[in-house]
């Protein structure tokens, strides 16, 4: 049973918890992460979901994701869930999010990451990963477009790959 901490809606901790699956109580929010991890090439980590997961089964997804579990802090989350699904190894205690969402009932932190990893070394399936491959930004539109990833707008899809070599509304290589 995972248990949340409760933020208010400036991300503030409320000292409060609740249990996975309860109805959220007016002004409660929870935390989720999602890792993001591109190769050299430019292409995206994605994963397959078990097919007994309870949301989104069998479905693409990004790298990794999942809710923070009360004492976590978003890296802290975002390096267990990287761990937990694919069985890879980060260390992101001194990055930020590239970018947070907000969304009905919380902040969704998502985490650029560049890493050459060689998927054969990663130990799948794991309970929530059927399997993992690298898809590039319009190989991850045309899944979406065909119901097998989950339906992210196509625009979001785009920005992370935008943004993965910087942080920022504007691009950093552009500057001069």
């Amino acid at each position: 049973m995972e248990i949340w901490d409760i933020y208010d809606k400036e991300r503030n901790l409320t000292g409060r918890q609740m249990q996975r699956g309860d109805t959220f109580e007016q002004g409660a929010y929870h935390l989720v992460i999602h890792v993001c991890l591109f190769n050299p090439l430019g292409e995206m980590l994605i994963q397959q979901r078990q097919t007994d997961k309870k949301g989104w089964p069998g479905m693409w997804d990004v790298s990794t994701g999942g809710s923070a579990i009360a004492g976590e802090t978003s890296w802290q989350a975002a390096e267990r869930e990287i761990k937990e699904e694919i069985d890879y190894t980060l260390q992101l205690q001194d990055k930020r999010p590239a970018l947070t969402i907000n969304f009905e009932n919380g902040f969704d932190d998502y985490y650029l990451i560049e890493a050459d990893i060689d998927i054969a070394n990663l130990s799948l399936p794991t309970e929530e990963v059927r399997q993992v491959k690298w898809a590039s930004k319009e190989d991850i539109i045309h899944m979406i477009s065909e119901g097998l990833f989950i339906p992210y707008h196509r625009s979001l899809i785009e920005l992370l790959f935008d943004m993965r070599f910087s942080m920022g509304a504007h691009d950093e290589r552009e500057d001069q």
